[in-house]
């Protein structure tokens, strides 16, 4: 990013409840909210972008058994039992249908995030996410999309160890041609009767170890 690019997102931005302006004119109250948005988005992407590439460093470097957690279709609801499931975490995908903003703020507290949008993450703040995306953990390449039906390439031969996705609600764990492919379900509202899951995987270079995290058998 260019110096005049931050500077244009990060100089103060006027009120629009100032009637007094020399010269020009003034800021309507919507194009003051739409400058606001977009520095705060602005931020949340370099800050989601710097943590990303710090921890991926740290992750190829250590050569130790990683924990990663993997959820999906939140649709706005973050679960308190996500937390604990979640406890101890190295990094966390999130597979798309995020529902609200906050729901990746709260996730950051516990660990960098990876996530992309999915077909209900329509609004202006969820822009700053990929509808697809590819990362490296551990020596692992993990490409996340949110609905598998849409996966076009062969990952096998684009190297691809795990591929990640959501959208059926429907947890999933099963190897193919020696990809992993892993849907956690959801851990947003209850649809149906489908379970509220997430998943974690335990990962060095030898192994990849999934594992599904049923939880309160009670959550609606």
């Amino acid at each position: 990013m260019t110096a005049k690019l931050w500077r244009s997102y990060t100089r103060p931005v006027p009120s629009p409840f100032n009637s007094i302006h020399k010269g020009g004119s003034p800021y309507s109250y919507k194009s003051y909210e739409i400058r606001r948005l977009q520095a705060r988005l602005l931020a949340l992407r370099l800050t989601s972008l710097g943590a990303a590439l710090v921890h991926r460093g740290e992750l190829s470097d250590t050569g130790a058994m990683l924990k990663v957690g993997i959820l999906s279709d939140t649709h706005g609801l973050l679960r308190p039992q996500v937390n604990d499931a979640l406890a101890g975490v190295d990094h966390i995908i999130h597979a798309g249908d995020i529902g609200r903003p906050e729901i990746i703020e709260a996730l950051r507290r516990i660990a960098p995030v990876t996530a992309i949008r999915g077909n209900i993450d329509t609004a202006i703040w969820a822009q700053i996410y990929p509808d697809s995306q590819m990362v490296n953990l551990g020596g692992r390449c993990f490409y996340v999309l949110h609905d598998l039906k849409t996966l076009r390439d062969d990952p096998r031969s684009s190297g691809i160890d795990v591929i990640v996705s959501g959208h059926s609600h429907r947890p999933r764990i099963e190897t193919i041609d020696g990809v992993l492919y892993l849907n956690p379900g959801s851990c947003g509202p209850r649809r149906f009767s489908l379970p509220v899951t997430i998943a974690t995987l335990a990962l060095d270079e030898n192994r990849i170890e999934p594992r599904l995290h049923h939880l309160d058998a009670t959550a609606r």
